[in-house]
């Protein structure tokens, strides 16, 4: 259950966070109060967390946009005041979820090109097992035995690799400063461990 968690987690982390800006800018547009966005972003990760099995997601920037237009349509309906403007949105939203544009494919890239930045600046033995973990699919006793660690220190080790990209693509307030703070937090903790 535990592992099944951990791949829920990076799926999250790597299929779905990097489409949150996208999300939004819609809401912020769609909704009366932008407060409310904050709102509908936790819920649609709640939602999102409850999943069982994620294999049978193609296209998990569309599946994101149905989530949260799921949220929206079930706020609007609790609230009973509707803006024919949110509801245009709303529509807006279910066409753009499945389209492909040039722009997407770009805004795509770059948010890859991000996460990839933020990945190689963990510290260097979190980032060799996030990588061996996350991205190469390798088992924990496979890694353990690889690097010759304990399965404990691959499952901490991935996990603080995970925490620290969602930390800095949350705050996101520059790719830069986002780098740094990974740098800086991952060499309080484990500067012994990565030499």
């Amino acid at each position: 259950m535990e592992g099944d968690r951990d791949k829920l987690l990076a799926w999250l982390g790597v299929r779905i966070l990097p489409h949150e800006a996208e999300v939004r800018a819609w809401l912020y547009r769609a909704l009366n109060n932008p407060s409310d966005v904050e709102d509908v972003i936790q819920e649609a990760y709640c939602r999102l967390w409850s999943i069982s099995d994620v294999s049978q997601i193609a296209s998990p920037r569309a599946y994101f946009f149905k989530v949260v237009r799921h949220v929206v349509i079930d706020e609007l309906r609790r609230s009973r005041v509707v803006r024919i403007e949110t509801m245009a949105e709303i529509d807006d939203l279910r066409l753009a979820s499945e389209e492909a544009t040039p722009e997407r494919a770009a805004s795509a890239r770059e948010e890859l090109r991000k996460v990839r930045r933020l990945i190689e600046a963990l510290p260097l033995r979190c980032r060799r097992i996030f990588e061996m973990r996350k991205i190469e699919g390798m088992s924990q006793r496979e890694i353990a035995a690889k690097l010759g660690v304990s399965e404990n220190v691959v499952e901490n080790e991935a996990s603080r690799g995970l925490k620290l990209i969602l930390k800095a693509v949350e705050e996101d307030a520059g790719l830069p400063r986002s780098e740094r703070a990974l740098r800086r937090e991952g060499g309080r903790r484990g500067q012994r461990k990565d030499r």
